[in-house]
C-alpha cells in the first residue's frame, strides 16, 4: 500500500467516525426528547385518569405508527410519527402506573423499576460503545425471541397462569437487553444508519424493559 493509498483509508475511516458519531448524537437527543415527551403525556394520562385502551387499539396504534415512520423515515414526517408513536405508548402507560401507584408500596416499585431500567441501558450501551463488539449474532436470538414471546402473550389470554406471566416478562427483559447490544453495535459497525429508526428500537426496547421489570417487582412483592 503505498502513501496516497494510506491517506485515503485514514480519511475514510475518519469519515466513518464522524458519521458514527453524528448517528449516536442524533440518536441519543431524539430518544431523551421522546422519553420526556413519552413521560409526559403517561403523567397526563394519570392526572386524567384516562382509560387503558384494549389491545386491537394498542396493537392498530403501535404497528400502524411504526409502519408509518419505517416508511416516512427519511423525512420530516417520520420525525413528527416518531412523537405520535411514542407519545401514544406514554398514554398507555399512564393507566399502568396509575394501577401501581394505588398498591401500598407502588411508589417503591415503580421506582426501582425506572432506576433498574436506567442502569441496565446505560450498563449495555456503554459496554457496546467501550468494547465495540460486534453483536450481529443476536438478530437470530431476537427473532426467535420475538416469535416465542408474541406466542407466549397469545397463550397467555387463554390460559390465566402466573407462571406463565413471570416466565413472559422475565423473557421480555433479557429480549429487550439483546435489542440495546444489537442496536447499539448496529450503529457503531455501520448496520444501521438511520437515527429515526435506531431511536424507536431503543425507546421501546427501554419501554418493554420498563414494563416487564415492574410487572417483576410486582410479582416479587406479592402485590
Amino acid at each position: 500500500m503505498n502513501v496516497q493509498d494510506s491517506q485515503q483509508t485514514l480519511q475514510h475511516s475518519a469519515v466513518n467516525e464522524a458519521e458514527v458519531s453524528k448517528l449516536f448524537r442524533n440518536t441519543y437527543a431524539l430518544l431523551a426528547m421522546t422519553l420526556a415527551f413519552s413521560a409526559i403525556v403517561a403523567m397526563a394520562s394519570m392526572a386524567l385518569n384516562l382509560p387503558r385502551p384494549n389491545i386491537i387499539i394498542m396493537l392498530v396504534g403501535f404497528y400502524g405508527l411504526l409502519f408509518a415512520i419505517t416508511k416516512f423515515r427519511n423525512s420530516g414526517l417520520g420525525l413528527v410519527l416518531t412523537f405520535a408513536l411514542t407519545g401514544f405508548m406514554g398514554y398507555t402507560l399512564g393507566p399502568i402506573l396509575s394501577y401501581y401507584l394505588t398498591l401500598p408500596n407502588g411508589g417503591q416499585l415503580v421506582s426501582m423499576a425506572l432506576g433498574m431500567t436506567a442502569m441496565v441501558f446505560f450498563g449495555l450501551s456503554a459496554f457496546a460503545i467501550l468494547t465495540r463488539k460486534d453483536f450481529s449474532f443476536l438478530s437470530g436470538f431476537i427473532m426467535a425471541g420475538c416469535i416465542v414471546l408474541l406466542c407466549a402473550m397469545v397463550a397467555s389470554f387463554f390460559l390465566q397462569i402466573t407462571g406463565l406471566s413471570l416466565a413472559i416478562s422475565a423473557g421480555f427483559v433479557l429480549f429487550s437487553s439483546a435489542v440495546i447490544l444489537y442496536q447499539t453495535s448496529s450503529i457503531i459497525h455501520g448496520g444501521e444508519d438511520n437515527y429515526i429508526m435506531a431511536t424507536v428500537t431503543l425507546f421501546v426496547s427501554i419501554y418493554n424493559l420498563f414494563l416487564s421489570l415492574l410487572h417483576l417487582l410486582g410479582i416479587f412483592s406479592s402485590d
